[in-house]
This record gives structure tokens, C-alpha cells and sequence, in this order.
């Protein structure tokens, strides 16, 4: 194992002060960071704690034990102290050993395992409607993250919470019974998520015109908006579901299946899948029990009504509704139920929420109401608040039936990823069958890459047309740097170039590392550091964004650096497995952001 250049430099610096000035220190005690960019050196030490052993001004005392760690540490290849602060450069012999290191390793960049169990929720559609653009960021966010904590060494649960009973639903089925004269997804040629989201738009053109009639007659819009006869019937259409209407279960259940086989293909296009699928009508009576014990404990009120309240003015919050005097609950109350029987379940370390930023104020809520309720868990709830998504033409309307679709925006991506490729020509070779598999790969790529790069808590503005670009910050970039590796790869194999040579030979005769050598061979090394760093911010984005900079480093490299070209067989091993490793951290960067990445094109 390669001692971090951290570690190293300290257990180094600790045994030149042994040496030089027979005095004992704490190697961990010492600090050590990367040098800023203004000066020259890799790593930075400390020094000013070592003057009381040394009795030596800081930059004599830099110099001993930089001099000292020149002459007896083979991985120190120069020095410089400015004041107190000693920058060391590392050797070839150093950064040969760890590229060594890390090429050996087949599951580079993934952690060791730590035991912990994680539940991600995210999608969380409603079946009144097709999944939108909003869905896409959620659905990428949380499929990457839980890659993400993977990679990290957790065990991780993907769970969907679908919003399968209420009001919304009802009014879908009030109008399919109106206006679709039996309509269904085999006579309409339809998804069955869009049939039933074009009902839930039938609905609202309904009830519109019935409140615009009714103001007319003398009606207030308030009044009118309340007593619109079609919502009346949709009202009555839940209440009769809640007693279990045969009738109205049955419609229930037919334009619910329509919806589930409409979200199954668009999760299969995006690559998205689930390790469990809760849906609310099984789950929106659980919390009652929960209520209970909170008026017992006396952190939930009864009001007159026979309403039940949790008072959280004195926490700066506002009081919660938990039960409606009918006795109905409320989304929070299921909430409540479903994170408790959660953990009980599967005795969780975390549970992330993947909900836009709308619902900022519900999760602190849940947690707060759930550590009243005396569940210490409560802390280990994480609400990972994403902001929307906008287009160049502005903010989505879901009412309106202005949002854009998830399987329209895919289609398109398609189409401009086919467009894009077939302009830059160099497909020729290819099968119909291969080009299809690329565009596809290509176009997924693109939508995936351009949605995550962004941090998670930021509003972001997505353009089909620029997602897509082959050059810059975008996901074909880094998929046709992978395949640029690749195609080097096959020609070296096609002329008999051999390049898994013992790589102890590479590290005895340490190969001159150039400049740009060691830069990416450094950039490698932080891989692992990337991943931890990504998991503990549960941010993607980081990841994104470091294979973007491995990317662009390497089509640098290639252009200023002859590969195949180069005469000395050892040099050009090395060179090879370099752009060998490159390729693979890519492969494990861009699979936990769900992206795939060509082997040509």
C-alpha cells in the first residue's frame, strides 16, 4: 500500500527531526496540504512547531529537513522553504508507484465496504400524468446518487414512493368517463400515462369553463372555484374510493395499470430501476398509530373540531396539521408512518429524500415532529433539495399541459444527437443497428451529463442543443474521449504493441515522467479522494466534474505527446497504461452518473 503523499511527507519530516535533533513528534500532529499554485513543490509542510526542536529560524529549519528528506526519502525529488512553509516535490520514483498502484487495482475508486445501509427515495410521480422534465433531474439526481453511496462502500435501497390515490387521480377518471369515449392505449396507439395525463387536462378545461359560467351567473370566482359541479363529482369520486366502491375501484385500478406500463418504458429508456416501489394507497393510513402516541406523550394536541395539531411555533415553525376532524390524514401523517416502519425494517443508517426545493419546509418539519416523537433516527434523515429545472422559454405548467414530456425531451435528444453525429460524419463503418445503439448511448449521455454536472441545490437551464455539443463541459465530449482512448488502444493491439509489461519494470527503471505525466497521474490518485468527498456532499456533480478535468487533461496530453510513436518499448508501455487507466476511472466516473460511454464512434 502507497502511503498518501500526505502521510508520507509527515512520517518523513518526523524522522528527519528524530535524526537531526534527536527530538520525538506525532507525525499526524503535522500539517500538510497541497501547495498553492504561486509556488513551486506538490506537497507543503509546516514548519513553525518544529522551531522549539530545531532552535533554528523557520526557513533554516525548512531546509534542514528538506535537505535531509532529499538525501533519504527516494520519493522526495526537491525542495524550497518560503518562511515557514517547506514545499516538496515528489520523485518519478514516487508517482510511478502510485500509478503503479493504481493501475494494478481492478476496483480503483471503490471504497472499502462500510457496513452502513442507505435508502434513497426518488421519482415519486403522481399517476394523473406522464413524467415531465422536473421528473428527469430527479430521477438522474437519484439513480446517481445511490450509485454514488455505492461507490462509497454503503449498501444502498433505491425506493419510489408513487402517488397512486386522491383528488388528483379522481379527476383524470372523471373525465376519461366524460370525454374518452372508452379510449385505452391499444385503440389510441397512446402511453397509458399520456392518455390518462391528457384526461387530467381534459379535466381542468372542464371545471374551467364551469367556474368561468358560474362567475357569470353572479357567483364570486372563490365560490364558484369551490362548487364547480365537475369538482364536486371528482370529491365524491374519492370519498367513494375511501369506502371501497367496487365500481370506482375498478376504474381505479384499469387507468393505474395504463400509467404503470407508461412509466416502466420511460424509466427503461432513462436506465433507471428500483429496488422496492411503495405506493400511497398502501401506505397513506400508516402514521395514525403515530398520532396516537403523540397525544399520550402530549406533543400532539386535539383541538374542539377533533382535529390533531402539532404545536411548533416555539421551534420558529408554524402548528402542523396531522388529522383532519373527519379523522382523514394528511400527507405528513403518512410521512411520519412510512419513515418509522422504514427503519424498523431495514434498521437504516440514512434515508435521503430527492425532492425539489418546494418542499424545503415539510422535511424540516418531519424531522423535527419525529424527534418530539423521541425517534433519535430523526438526525439521520437527509433531504437532498434539488432546484427546478427551466427551459430557454421559461418555467413548466403541468395544468396547462405546457411541461415538457420526458418521453418527447428524449426523442428529441435523440434526434439531435443523430443530427450532431451524422454532420460530423466518420460513421460510415458502422452498422444501422450500431449507429442506432450510439445515438442512443450518445443522446442519454448528453441529457444525463448536462443535468447532473450542475450541484443539486442550484435552479438550473437545460438546452437540448447544447447538452449535446461535442466539445466543452458535456457528456459526448467525455464519451468521445473514451473512444478516442479506445481507438489507440485497438491500433496499438493491431501492430503487436504489448503493454501489460511487469510494472515493477516501469517502477525500477521510473520512466521520465513529464510534466503532464505527473499532473495526470496525480489527477488519477484523487479519484478515491473525489468519490469520498462526492458521498459526503451526496453531490454527483463532483464526480461530473472531475471526469471532465481527467477528460480535457488527456486530449491535451494526446496533443503534445506521441503515444504509438514512441520508440523506447518501456516508455511506451507506460504510456499505454496510463491512457489505459484514464479510460477506466472515466468508465467508473460516468457509470455512477448512469452514463455509458462508446468504444468508438
Amino acid at each position: 500500500m502507497i502511503l498518501t503523499p500526505e502521510k508520507l511527507i509527515a512520517g518523513s519530516a518526523a524522522e528527519a527531526v528524530r535524526q537531526l535533533w534527536g527530538a520525538e513528534v506525532d507525525a499526524s500532529l503535522l500539517q500538510v496540504q497541497i501547495t498553492r499554485k504561486e509556488f513551486d513543490g506538490d506537497y507543503t509542510l509546516v514548519v513553525f512547531p518544529l522551531l522549539k526542536m530545531s532552535h533554528l529560524a523557520p526557513e533554516a529549519t525548512g531546509n534542514a529537513i528538506g535537505q535531509w528528506m532529499l538525501e533519504n526519502v527516494p520519493e522526495v525529488g526537491g525542495y524550497n522553504t518560503v518562511k515557514g512553509f517547506l514545499n516538496i516535490s515528489l520523485s518519478n520514483v514516487y508517482w510511478n508507484e502510485v500509478f503503479a498502484e493504481a493501475f494494478r487495482n481492478e476496483d480503483f475508486g471503490q471504497l472499502s465496504a462500510t457496513g452502513k445501509t442507505i435508502m434513497v427515495e426518488f421519482s415519486s410521480p403522481n399517476t394523473n400524468k406522464p413524467l415531465h422534465l422536473g421528473h428527469v433531474r430527479n430521477n438522474l439526481l437519484g439513480w446517481s446518487v445511490s450509485r454514488l453511496l455505492e461507490a462509497n462502500g454503503h449498501k444502498v435501497l433505491k425506493v419510489n414512493l408513487v402517488n397512486d390515490r386522491g383528488i388528483h387521480i379522481c379527476k383524470s377518471m372523471l373525465a376519461w368517463l366524460k370525454t374518452a369515449n372508452g379510449e385505452t392505449p391499444e385503440t389510441s396507439g397512446k402511453k397509458g400515462d399520456h392518455l390518462v395525463g391528457d384526461c387530467y387536462v381534459a379535466f381542468n378545461d372542464i371545471y374551467k369553463k364551469e367556474v368561468e359560467e358560474l362567475v357569470a351567473g353572479g357567483m364570486s370566482k372563490e365560490e364558484a372555484e369551490k362548487n364547480a359541479p365537475s369538482l364536486k363529482e371528482a370529491q365524491e369520486m374519492l370519498l367513494k374510493w375511501e369506502q371501497g366502491d367496487p365500481e370506482v375501484r375498478a376504474l381505479w385500478e384499469k387507468m393505474n395499470s395504463w400509467v404503470y406500463d407508461g412509466f416502466n418504458k420511460t424509466y427503461a429508456d432513462l436506465g433507471i430501476s428500483f429496488d422496492r416501489i411503495y405506493y400511497e394507497s398502501q401506505t397513506y393510513l400508516l402514521g395514525k398509530a403515530l398520532v396516537q402516541k403523540g397525544l399520550e406523550m402530549g406533543v400532539f394536541e386535539r383541538h374542539e373540531d377533533g382535529s390533531v395539531w402539532c404545536d411548533l411555533t416555539a421551534d420558529g415553525l408554524d402548528q402542523k396539521l396531522l388529522l383532519r376532524s373527519d379523522g382523514t390524514s394528511v400527507y405528513m401523517t403518512q410521512d411520519l408512518g412510512t419513515a418509522e416502519r422504514r427503519f424498523e425494517e431495514y434498521s437504516l443508517d440514512e434515508l435521503i429524500y430527492v425532492v425539489g426545493n418546494e418542499q424545503n419546509y415539510h422535511f424540516q418539519v418531519l424531522k423535527l415532529i419525529l424527534k418530539k416523537l423521541g425517534f433519535d433516527w430523526s438526525d439521520n434523515i437527509y433531504h437532498l433539495s434539488y432546484g427546478m429545472v427551466e427551459l430557454p422559454e421559461g418555467k413548466m405548467k403541468s395544468r396547462e399541459g405546457t411541461v415538457v414530456d420526458a418521453d418527447d425531451l428524449l426523442e428529441k435528444m435523440y434526434n439531435t444527437a443523430k443530427e450532431t453525429s451524422l454532420e460530423l460524419g466518420k460513421l460510415d463503418d458502422m452498422s444501422e443497428a450500431e449507429q442506432d445503439e450510439l445515438f442512443r448511448m450518445l443522446s442519454l449521455g448528453a441529457l444525463k451529463y448536462f443535468i447532473i454536472k450542475v450541484d443539486p441545490r442550484k435552479t438550473m437551464l437545460f438546452d437540448p442543443k447544447e447538452s449535446i455539443d461535442f466539445n466543452g463541459n458535456t457528456g459526448p465530449f467525455i464519451q468521445y474521449t473514451h473512444a478516442r482512448i479506445k481507438s489507440i488502444l485497438r491500433k496499438a493491439k493491431a501492430q503487436g504493441i504489448y503493454w501489460n509489461i511487469d510494472l515493477e519494470i516501469i517502477s525500477r527503471d521510473a520512466v521520465e515522467l513529464s510534466p503532464k505525466e505527473v499532473r495526470i497521474i496525480k489527477i488519477l490518485n484523487n479519484f478515491p479522494n473525489k468519490i469520498a468527498e462526492a458521498g459526503e456532499a451526496h453531490s454527483p456533480a463532483i464526480v461530473a466534474n472531475y471526469a471532465y478535468e481527467l477528460a480535457k487533461e488527456f486530449n491535451q496530453y494526446y496533443h503534445d505527446t506521441p503515444i504509438l510513436r514512441e520508440e523506447n518499448k518501456v516508455v511506451l508501455a507506460f504510456r499505454l497504461q496510463l491512457i489505459e487507466l484514464i479510460a477506466r476511472v472515466l468508465t467508473k466516473a460516468m457509470d455512477i452518473l448512469g452514463i455509458k460511454l462508446p468504444e468508438r464512434m
